[in-house]
């Protein structure tokens, strides 16, 4: 949620005429990282978790695309949103880690 709210933020300041292309994509981007986590964690079943965080995961690497993209061609400083990105990445690759490792035990 840090991270939609500093995407959000960030993108405030971008041209007018990228509402609809660059800063439109990013925050939808954005919103869908924790929105398909709440999705997943909802339907009670650990394979659909690890799928919605797998899909979660897609949409971060689109974002840090996204910002890398803002960062070139408006000269946007993403420091903060940059920090929140991977504070997440860290968790989710956790997270997905530890899932992994529940639904394919190692074999004794």
């Amino acid at each position: 949620m840090n991270l939609v709210a500093a995407v959000y933020a960030s993108t405030e300041c971008l041209p007018k005429e990228e509402r609809y292309g660059l800063v439109g994509q990013m925050r939808r981007a954005a919103v869908s990282i924790p929105s398909n986590i709440a999705e997943g964690a909802a339907k009670g079943s650990t394979r659909e978790l690890f799928r919605s965080l797998n899909i979660a995961s897609g949409s971060l690497a689109e974002l840090d695309t996204q910002l890398d993209l803002a960062e070139r061609l408006f000269d946007l400083d993403v420091a903060t949103t940059r920090a929140q990105l991977d504070r997440v990445h860290k968790l989710l690759t956790a997270l997905l880690s530890s899932i992994r490792a529940k639904l394919n035990p190692p074999e004794t």
